[in-house]
């Protein structure tokens, strides 16, 4: 969160204190130690004020008059902003919030939450002028909130990272606002734009399954300016979405780069494949040559330093002096000496820090504790995280103010888009189907909504890619289930794609798939057994080395360096870095043959070792699947074994649980006891487990209780598991919590409906749902024509990219009295006047502000 508009302190301080009483005139506050309503505090209200309105709106001019110059307000424009200002400000006065509840929502939502209890209170200025009075208004509240904490020691005791990011934004303020940003010395400068071009040109490609080039010894990848695909995000807030109690989180859907826009720093979770280093790269790329959308206008003129984990895992977080040697950069040896220091001195850096989950678990919290030295000692610079899921826990950087988001599914839309750029791209390779690219794509637009199998996988690029490429390779029969998924496209890659594209040739190599498949698998568990995600050239010479007398095709086929050589260029499941370093293309792909190779090999007792730590949990998932009888149930029988306490006793047997849909078989007993212990583990008491339970699949379906059985408050918890189980099944059980009256289920289950069939969760859950209070939500054009089959409904949330056309066909004009903005739909709103009976416009906070709204609609935020 960055104020844009600064104040010293040495200049705000004086003139913010005198917004509340001294701390002497507040005896109840002497000892400091409850919350307090800031009412009692501010020293505008009461019976005998010593601040009368006339002295706050002066106030209010002196503050405008401090900022409005650097700012450029247009003309005439400083007294009404003042006015706006000093009518927010006084509002203060009548709300019910406590210091502690201001302090907890930062300067940022505590601005929104004046702003919503003065609607329309700036309608009168411009554009410009509004944008200055909020922004402003952010930096008020800052020192506000600052010298609440000032006054009351317990506020920063209750809540230390919240108080902590509080003063970090202040020593922030005070170093912008008595500097610029200096301009880089002439030798600075040459350097920055050769290493911004370098980074243009490295980071701008992406492997792209399954399409090849016309260049067979090069991988397959594609030009990440034809191929981006803006993928959803969601901003993670458990403890506001806890103590709302409406049901309603606030948190919009929105495209991942977008949401990134006005937050300093990010943690950003994803599934393995669903495009977390991809918006890494994108970012890179697009700061690099300054083409950034208006939402990231704060990154222009940084310096991006791309940082993936897996270059320095064993090492540790690098110095910033070795930033671009730890990860291999080919100018690192050019970089002037103290380069990198200066930029983030000078607070211009972009840092990248992308797969916190590369770095074995036990390591992850020194890493963290370097990384927020850093954070610390370079304040303000712009930081993105990216991890898997599970791979830390809740809040892990928010005392460094880090907000967490989390890439969403791929929506209905989104896989339409992916899959017809990817036949697009095909159309330029070197196969000889071309005439029937189009027929595949149709095929699968209109398959991956009707077959649960195929919806279930096609979630994120990776996954998408994969079925598009298999679904062109078998002429249009998909296989089913991810572990068919896998054994198909290693079939693709491994044995039949050189022999379809004729390169015959290219090598003196010739090796079929079994042999191919046994050597990476060789390598995958290599990298397994010693927490690496890639391997040093002598390394990888070594291991298949080691390999080669064991496989007897092999024989006769050429040194270790040809072998080498050929997995490289002929399977596409390799890359090989600028330092000769080797690593799979996707750390999915190196799961998967680790697990493989780990049944063959029966090293059972190290998954065990292991089974707690995130990292190993697609490989002991994949390990399930490869098994014979007798050792999935040795397998899952020692997850259920004593020994663990807490937490890993905990994680072991829901993974336990969720192995289960991988089993081809498994004695009855074995089934019955996992069952049985992990039972009474599927009633989470809050949210954040009722979350966490949702990736345990369709098997805690089988386990959960009675909905009938259940309060409302469990009914909610409940439902924020089971609509993240895509399943059939799931919506069965949903049906039977329809009929409640709590609004926050009602909102749990009207967000549910993206994760589904649209048309049968439709008919059988959102028809059903009483409208009263509650906003439908619709994300795609699908939906929308679903909701206007039910008859349409009187509030509606937006969380999608539609044009006012859409809405203004797909909404049921008469209906419509409560629109709801959660998607930044970029437009002016003067299309509203269409709706007859539209009272509230209400626009999430995240998104920027509306302009054109017909005169008579309410605005809130």
């Amino acid at each position: 969160m960055d104020p844009a508009v600064r104040l010293a302190s040495t200049v705000a301080d004086p003139l913010v204190c005198q917004l509340l009483l001294p701390v002497e005139a507040t005896p109840d506050r002497a000892r400091a130690d409850k919350e307090e309503l800031l009412a009692r505090l501010v020293s505008f209200r009461g019976e005998n004020p010593p601040l009368s309105y006339e002295a706050l709106l002066s106030l209010a001019q002196e503050l405008v008059g401090l900022t409005a110059p650097a700012h450029r307000l247009p003309p005439g424009e400083e007294e009404p902003v003042a006015a706006v200002l000093s009518r927010t400000l006084w509002i203060t006065g009548e709300l019910d919030t406590t210091d502690v509840q201001a302090v907890r929502l930062g300067p940022q939502d505590f601005a929104r939450k004046l702003r919503s209890a003065v609607p329309g209170a700036d309608r009168e200025l411009s554009p410009e002028a509004a944008w200055f009075h909020d922004r402003l208004l952010v930096t008020v509240c800052l020192h506000l909130l600052h010298q609440l904490i000032r006054r009351s020691p317990v506020l920063a005791d209750r809540m230390p990272e919240r108080a902590h990011r509080i003063r970090q934004l202040i020593d922030l303020n005070d170093v912008e606002a008595v500097r610029g940003r200096p301009e880089p010395s002439a030798v600075d400068a040459e350097f920055e734009a050769r290493y911004a071009r370098s980074i243009a040109e490295q980071y701008n490609r992406l492997t792209i399954y399954g399409i090849d080039l016309p260049n067979p010894n090069t991988p397959d990848n594609w030009s990440l300016d034809a191929t981006y695909l803006s993928l959803s995000a969601e901003f993670s807030s458990p403890e506001r979405r806890e103590e709302s109690g409406d049901g309603d989180s606030g948190e919009p859907v929105l495209p991942a780069d977008r949401a990134l826009g006005g937050h300093e720093r990010v943690l950003l979770r994803g599934v393995a494949g669903s495009g977390k280093t991809t918006l890494v790269q994108w970012l890179a790329v697009s700061t690099a040559r300054d083409v950034l959308p208006p939402e990231l206008a704060s990154l222009r003129g940084r310096i991006p330093l791309v940082l993936p984990v897996r270059r320095f895992a064993r090492e540790g977080f690098p110095s910033p002096d070795n930033f671009l040697r730890a990860v291999r950069h080919p100018l690192a040896d050019e970089a002037p000496d103290g380069w990198v220091a200066r930029v983030l001195t000078e607070e211009r850096g972009l840092l990248l820090v992308d797969g916190i989950d590369e770095v074995p678990e036990t390591e992850r919290a020194a890493l963290r504790d370097q990384l927020r030295r850093l954070m610390r000692i370079y304040s303000g610079n712009f930081c993105l995280v990216t991890a898997r899921p599970s791979a830390v826990e809740p809040n892990w950087l928010a005392d460094e103010g880090f907000d967490e988001l989390a890439l969403a599914p791929m929506s209905r839309d989104q896989v339409a888009a992916f899959i017809t750029a990817w036949h697009t791209a095909a159309a330029d390779d070197e196969g000889k189907d071309h005439q029937r690219l189009a027929d595949y794509r149709d095929q699968l637009l209109s398959s991956i909504p009707l077959y649960r199998e195929l919806r279930g996988l096609a979630t994120n690029p990776l996954m998408c890619g994969l079925i598009c490429a298999l679904n062109r390779d078998r002429s249009g029969s998909l296989p089913q289930g991810r572990k068919e998924l896998y054994e198909a496209a290693m079939e693709m890659l491994l044995q039949r794609r050189d022999p379809e594209r004729r390169v015959l040739y290219a090598d003196a190599v010739k090796l079929r798939r079994g042999a191919r498949e046994r050597l990476l698998r060789k390598l995958a568990y290599r990298m397994l057994v010693d927490r690496r995600a890639e391997l040093t050239m002598d390394e990888a010479l070594e291991e298949i080395s080691r390999s080669l007398p064991a496989i007897p095709s092999t024989a006769g086929q050429g040194q270790p360096e040809d072998i080498f050589n050929h997995l490289l260029l002929r399977t596409g499941l390799l890359r090989e870095q600028s330092d000769r370093s080797v690593e799979f293309v996707h750390r999915t792909v190196q799961d998967y043959l680790a697990a493989k190779e780990t049944v063959e090999q029966g090293a059972f007792d190290m998954l065990l070792d292991h089974a707690h730590e995130a990292e190993w949990e697609e490989v002991i998932r994949m390990a399930v699947a490869h098994a014979r009888p007798a050792e999935c149930a040795r397998l899952l029988g020692g997850l259920l074994a004593p020994g663990r306490k807490g937490m890993q006793r905990n994680r072991r047997r829901l993974l336990a649980a969720a192995c289960l849909e991988h089993v081809t078989e498994l004695d009855p007993d074995t089934h019955t006891r996992i069952r049985r212990e992990t039972r009474n583990m599927v009633r989470p008491t809050t949210l954040e487990g009722a979350r966490s339970l949702g990736w345990v699949g369709p098997i805690v379906l089988e386990m959960l209780p009675d909905p009938a059985g259940v309060s409302d408050k469990e009914a909610h918890r409940l439902a924020v598991t089971v609509t993240r189980i895509n399943d059939d099944a799931a919506i069965h059980y949903l049906a039977q919590l329809r009929n409640r009256a709590s609004l926050e289920l009602r909102a749990e289950l009207a967000r549910g409906w993206r994760n589904f069939d649209t048309d049968r969760y439709a008919e059988e859950i959102i028809a059903h749902l009483d409208p009263e209070g509650l906003y439908f939500p619709v994300s795609d054009r699908y939906e929308l024509a679903v909701l206007r089959k039910l008859g349409g409904r009187a509030r509606v949330q937006i969380g999608g990219p539609f044009t006012p056309d859409e809405l203004l066909e797909g909404l049921v004009h008469e209906q419509l009295t409560h629109l709801w903005l959660a998607y930044d739909l970029g437009v002016s709103m003067e299309w509203l006047a269409a709706f007859p009976q539209l009272m509230t416009l209400r626009v999430n906070p995240r998104l920027p502000r509306v302009n054109g709204v017909p005169d008579g609609i309410r605005i809130l935020s």
